[in-house]
């Protein structure tokens, strides 16, 4: 068979770009990597590094192949009717809502559906909630109030095409990076297009800002409320929109003035230099073509729905919405959940963008589905959700795609909410994971490349998601196996499917269902769609009601709104700082986000070996003042704690971060490492409207940690759990990589016992030694069969060391020289290159060569580009290469 290319969706963040995956004509061939679709709207052909790096997580050896419950591997009938069996007890003797599911914005469209139907319209319970609800929540509960419906009104072309790009609470750069790179790309093109980043940290989407505005964590709506009033001053208001289109605005103008009654008295909020606001106004005025970009800096806080409707209420009051380049424009975090929302995936929606409250919608979609036993009102969000399981309200849960173990706040609380349900139920690809390693039932996914259906990214876009490659053991479809489960439940009716096409098909005859024009969300013109079309089916935004197949670009170009009424809202807002201040006990505020290279809890990344080059551990960045104050050094160990809970990672000292504030990613779980897992830290403290979690920022006190040694351990195994103060498991693309710390020496024995209990007992293996007493290090390497089998490596300081050629040496059959075997233990190869730190992660490139292409003549990072390929893939990269350029010389992209 001959190679062949197939177009499909990425599965990482929510700009959902197009991608090409070749299968290879002999299923034992490597895959090669995957290029960017080329007529996909959302990327025109390019990927970042983690799309780009896709093929690498193709052939993960930690796959859940088969059912098991409570560890037995059964087969899947068995699991069905366990499953079941305890729905139908827990229902009869409790009621429906004793269940519940938990699902994800990574699962497709399709699945979220069935799940929906299932819960909502034949067990009879609201409890459908997902990890959706931590990342954009807020956002939505905003539209809804101010627009009448969960519609994001721009479109992607707003970016480039806007005069002012305001973007508030996104590191877009890292989160989203080919909308940032289609940014860049606009402002070159364009140069008196201004770019404002409003952020308390200097991240590295301020590269090609205009305006950085460093306000005090949790401020943002302030800066929006003075701008409301701003625009009243200055005579900016479009006054015939707002007495035609609008109500509400004189209200909320008062409310804006009483809460930022003038400049001065919002730079002080906010804690920014008053010409930094006086620049953003002028701004504002200047510009009518205006978009404001949020993210989780917006969503995820106590007061995330004010902080959203603050954005909008300026659109609004300027007319600056339905128009091209200008819009209120929350981007979302996952591959689907826009899709889940479209299905009324969350526990306060209904279906297809009607909610419990909406007026007739609960008969309507009982009609729509024959529904014996139709929940009536919202169920329980994510936090609620887990409360409720730990207090023995939930007794079963299904968790679909995600890792709440990791991803919910405070963590001890999450693990005694599922040790109190009495089943849970887990689907997953992965075996080992925080949150399966807490399961009774385990139900074996497919995964991206497998799964078949649909997914819409953050401009409403709705893409193709293909099953390109054949399911691994025994594993299933999400749809099918929540199918199943229906008709063991007496449904079969309802849910027997037989393909995923006709879900959709279902999916798109309800959102058509008696709207006649009354709802936003109609993709009518597939309700009759046959499985060719659905496998043709091109990227297409909605709505794409019947006779309008080429889908809508924007909303609200006719000034019509989703209200009862058909205007918009005006929401009045007070701007409010996180509800946990910092105080002499808790000195520090606590600020989390992503890194470059990393998606979500590491499952898919932490596959691919070339990922973790940039970011390889935990961190905690601290400014240099608060660095010295409490002792620590750049690599050292800090322990973070709140009243929740306590993580131990490494330091990073930098001036991106604010005096008094640190940073911490959310990536590391139990898998990675043994103390890092940030949202042990973050208390459930959560919007009372949206039940959006404030995961963005907690109060904190930093301890230092004097270790007795740091080191590495690679090994041609994966190695038992051990006691280490520190450890941290590095992908690697041989063997496995581990950076530890120690709060005492081990003897050698004790290590030759422990790392020897890793091989097989007949496997001899030779001992090589080298220790130091006056520099404090101990080296030690195992051999067996002239093979490196392990090397450890100890010193009392926490500095790097460059160990690509010792990873190398653990391939298969790799043997060892004797110039190598010296070389081990004097912990450096002369033929080796010393990269530096990973730069570019596309091409590999570290900073010491890149130290050397500038001291060689490299004088511009386009430069830098021709002479290592650094910055010219996905673009990610060149922020950080910027700084090397000497400041005299003229720096260009």
């Amino acid at each position: 068979m001959a190679e062949r290319t197939q177009k499909t969706t990425c599965p990482y963040c929510g700009v959902g770009c197009g991608v090409n995956l070749t299968l290879p004509a002999n299923q034992s061939d490597a895959f090669p990597p995957v290029s960017g679709d080329q007529d996909h709207p959302a990327n025109f052909g390019h990927l970042c590094v983690k799309g780009s790096s896709l093929a690498q997580t193709l052939g993960s050896e930690d796959r859940l192949l088969n059912p098991k419950v409570f560890g037995k591997d059964v087969p899947w009938q068995e699991a069905i009717d366990t499953i079941s069996n305890k729905i139908q007890q827990v229902v009869a003797e409790h009621g429906p809502d004793a269940f519940a599911f938990y699902l994800s914005g990574q699962i497709l469209t399709e699945d979220y559906y069935v799940a929906n139907k299932l819960a909502k319209g034949f067990i009879g319970t609201a409890n459908v909630d997902t990890n959706s609800r931590l990342c954009m929540a807020s956002a939505v509960v905003a539209y809804k109030r101010s627009l009448g419906s969960d519609t994001v009104p721009c479109n992607y072309e707003d970016l480039e095409s806007c005069d002012l790009l305001i973007m508030v609470g996104s590191n877009a750069a890292w989160t989203h990076p080919i909308l940032y790179q289609r940014i860049a790309a606009a402002k070159q093109a364009r140069p008196h297009m201004k770019v404002v980043v409003i952020d308390p940290r200097r991240t590295a989407t301020c590269d090609i800002a205009d305006l950085h505005l460093a306000i005090k964590p949790g401020s943002d709506a302030a800066i929006f409320s003075y701008l409301l009033s701003f625009s009243e001053q200055e005579g900016l208001l479009d006054s015939g929109f707002i007495d035609q289109h609008t109500s509400g605005f004189h209200e909320t103008l008062q409310q804006a003035q009483k809460a930022t009654p003038n400049l001065l008295a919002t730079a002080d909020f906010c804690a920014i230099n008053a010409e930094e606001l006086v620049t953003l106004a002028s701004w504002w005025k200047d510009n009518d073509k205006s978009v404001t970009f949020y993210s989780q800096g917006i969503n995820q806080s106590s007061s995330g729905v004010d902080k959203c409707n603050a954005i909008i209420n300026c659109h609004l009051a300027t007319g600056r919405i339905g128009k091209e380049g200008a819009g209120p424009f929350s981007i979302t975090g996952q591959p689907n959940a826009m899709g889940g929302r479209e299905v009324g995936g969350l526990a306060n929606q209904l279906a297809a963008h009607m909610d419990f409250a909406t007026p007739g919608a609960i008969e309507l979609v009982e009609r729509f589905w024959q529904a014996p036993n139709m929940a009536t009102e919202n169920g329980l969000k994510a936090v609620d959700l887990f409360q409720a399981m730990e207090a023995g309200k939930v007794k079963v849960v299904w968790i679909m795609s995600t890792n709440p173990m990791v991803s919910l706040p405070d963590t001890a609380q999450v693990r005694r909410a599922l040790e109190k349900c009495e089943l849970v139920i887990v689907s997953d690809c992965k075996a080992h994971t925080d949150t399966t390693a807490m399961a009774d039932v385990l139900l074996p996914a497919t995964g991206w490349s497998e799964k078949n259906g649909t997914v819409t990214n953050s401009e409403r876009r709705i893409s193709r998601q293909r099953g390109l490659l054949p399911a691994p053991g025994e594993a299933k479809h999400d749809w099918w196996a929540v199918c199943e489960v229906a008709k063991s439940l007496g449904y079969r009716a309802a849910f027997s499917y037989q393909d995923v096409h006709e879900i959709f098909v279902e999916h798109a005859a309800l959102s058509a269902f008696e709207n006649g024009g009354k709802r936003d969300f109609d993709i009518g013109h597939f309700s009759r769609m046959n499985k060719q079309e659905y496998d043709a089916l091109v990227p297409v935004q909605w709505p794409v009601p019947k006779g309008k197949p080429q889908g809508t670009q924007r909303l609200f170009t006719d000034g019509h709104f989703y209200t009862p009424d058909g205007r918009a809202r005006f929401v009045p807002i007070t701007p409010s700082l996180p509800q946990q201040a910092v105080n002499a006990d808790w000195p520090f505020v606590l600020n989390t986000g992503r890194v470059r290279d990393q998606w979500h809890t590491m499952t898919r990344t932490g596959d691919a070996a070339s990922l973790s080059r940039h970011t390889d551990q935990p961190y905690a960045e601290i400014h240099p003042k608060d660095a010295r104050q409490l002792g620590v050094q750049d690599l050292g160990l800090i322990k973070v704690q709140s009243a929740q809970g306590e993580v131990c990672v490494r330091v990073k000292v930098s001036r991106t971060t604010a005096p008094g504030q640190i940073f911490v990613p959310i990536h590391w779980t139990q898998q990675f490492a043994n103390n890092a897992v940030v949202s042990k830290l973050i208390p459930q403290v959560v919007d009372p409207l949206s039940g959006q979690p404030e995961s963005k920022q907690a109060r904190v006190k930093l301890m230092t940690v004097q270790p007795a040694a740091y080191g590495l351990i690679a090994s041609r195994y994966p190695l038992p759990q051990m006691d280490f103060l520190y450890w941290c498991r590095v992908p690697s693309e041989f063997g496995y990589h581990y950076q530890i710390a120690l709060d005492e020496m081990l003897d050698k024995a004790v290590w030759q016992a422990q790392l020897a209990n890793a091989l097989a007992a007949s496997q001899q293996v030779d001992w090589l030694h080298y220790d130091n007493a006056l520099t404090h290090q101990q080296r030690l390497a195992g051999l067996s069969n002239g093979e490196l089998m392990f090397v450890v490596y100890l010193q009392a300081s926490p500095e790097k060391l460059a160990v690509d050629w010792l990873v190398e040496k653990l391939a298969p059959a790799a043997k060892v020289s004797e110039l190598e075997r010296m070389a081990i233990l004097a912990g450096s190869l002369a033929t080796a290159e010393d990269k530096g730190e990973i730069v570019c992660s596309c091409f590999q490139v570290g900073s010491k060569q890149i130290q050397k292409a500038v001291a060689e003549g490299a004088s511009t990072v386009t430069e830098l580009g021709v002479e290592l390929k650094c910055g010219t893939n996905c673009g990610s990269c060149i922020p950080e290469l910027k700084p090397f350029i000497p400041i005299q010389v003229e720096q260009s992209a």
